[in-house]
């Protein structure tokens, strides 16, 4: 049994860890914000959670597996949170994606950072121009 939960808790680990390695380059490699915001996302949700189940498996039913699982947790939760946030500020920014092309733009123009204003009256200082 102890074998079993050896080969599961390293698993996990080494999964994990491929998440994170590939996650990383990912934020090297990729060419502009919002694909760079997805490899940022997948190795704080799923890199570090599988890293801790690994964690977890090796620690037993001990007060660190109810530590972990509560990290676990709330790392779930906030991250695709936060990323989300911080893409549709870029996103109201004004900031578009590298690769857009016109049927992605035409689909942004409804975005608008205050209800009837488009993206196109947002200058770069992000304040509303007056027309």
């Amino acid at each position: 049994m102890d074998l079993l939960l050896d080969i599961l808790s390293w698993g996990f680990i080494l999964s994990g860890g491929a998440f994170l390695l590939i996650g990383g380059l990912g934020l090297i490699r990729l060419p502009d914000f919002y694909t760079r915001m997805h490899a940022a996302g997948i190795i704080d949700t799923l890199g570090a959670d599988l890293m801790l189940m690994g964690m977890v498996l090796q620690a037993g039913f001990t007060l660190v597996t109810v530590k972990l699982l509560l990290i676990g947790v709330f790392i779930f939760i906030t991250s695709p949170t936060s990323t989300h946030a911080v893409a549709n500020a870029a996103l109201v920014a004004g900031l578009e994606p590298k690769l857009s092309t016109k049927e992605t733009k035409s689909s942004l123009a409804g975005v608008t950072s205050v209800p009837g204003e488009s993206l196109s009256t947002i200058d770069k200082e992000g304040a509303s121009s007056q027309s």
